[in-house]
């Protein structure tokens, strides 16, 4: 059994890939900000705050935000030390910020299992890597005002699970589009096109299926390009989505 990450490093996609990434309408939402170049802590655990304050700064409460980074400390018995570090979050501070990196620092602890853990405590951004998650956020709250609202948000796919494909999680719905957040260097791969279509139709096989019956598009948003990828899901031919569907989620 395998996560939908996992299971898409398993498989092997046509060539270009399931979806080609060049298939995507690409919109560049300017601003006048421009990140440093340099993080001191991996680029997972940027894109890990960077989407759950987004999530806790669009009103999803703290304990739902952070959810999987609690289950995590859970399985790891430093419940305590993550609720303090949950304490702590109060804004885009610069002290919230760092307490958010410490935090997703436990997912892997449910993602990937604690053999992959390092101490939280190790996990401290600088004054630069605190400002370009700062600034990903403030770029990710206009891009929801411009695009949502959100509808929904950190949903699973219970009953759309299968022998092949036994956890994932998605970022966000709006009421017409399924969207995920990226926060790479590089504009999306097919690993990541991929990745979307495998949420739509597990969501459409899921005990939430209600929730992804609105939806017409697959969409990326990365707040480090300040860019947005927008596909109608009706462009994809039913022969790509019978073969994800059943050679790579197998339904």
């Amino acid at each position: 059994m395998a996560s939908v990450t996992q299971r898409i490093k398993q498989i092997k996609q046509p060539r270009g890939g399931y979806i080609k990434p060049r298939e995507f309408n690409v919109t560049v939402l300017e601003d006048d900000v421009e990140l440093n170049q340099i993080e001191n802590i991996h680029s997972s655990l940027v894109g890990l705050a960077v989407d759950y304050m987004t999530r806790y700064s669009s009103g999803t409460s703290l304990k739902e935000a952070f959810k999987i980074s609690i289950m995590g400390a859970s399985l790891i018995e430093e419940d305590k030390f993550a609720q303090k570090l949950l304490k702590g979050i109060k804004g885009l501070d610069d002290e919230s910020i760092s307490n958010a990196c410490k935090l997703v620092g436990y997912d892997v602890c449910f993602r990937a299992g604690i053999a992959g853990y390092r101490p939280v405590e190790t996990i401290n951004p600088d004054e630069a890597t605190i400002d370009n998650i700062r600034y990903m956020v403030q770029r990710s709250l206009k891009f929801i005002n411009a695009y949502g609202p959100i509808t929904k948000d950190g949903f699973t796919f219970e009953g759309g699970y299968t022998k092949l494909v036994s956890t994932g999680d998605g970022d966000f719905l709006t009421k017409s589009t399924l969207w995920d957040f990226k926060v790479s260097v590089k504009a999306p791969t097919n690993a990541h096109t991929l990745q979307l279509l495998m949420y739509y139709l597990m969501g459409m096989n899921s005990i939430h299926k209600k929730d992804f019956q609105s939806i017409e598009n697959l969409g990326i948003f990365n707040p480090r390009l300040n860019s947005v990828y927008l596909l109608k899901i009706s462009k994809i031919s039913s022969e790509i989505i019978q073969e994800v569907s059943e050679k790579v989620i197998g339904y």
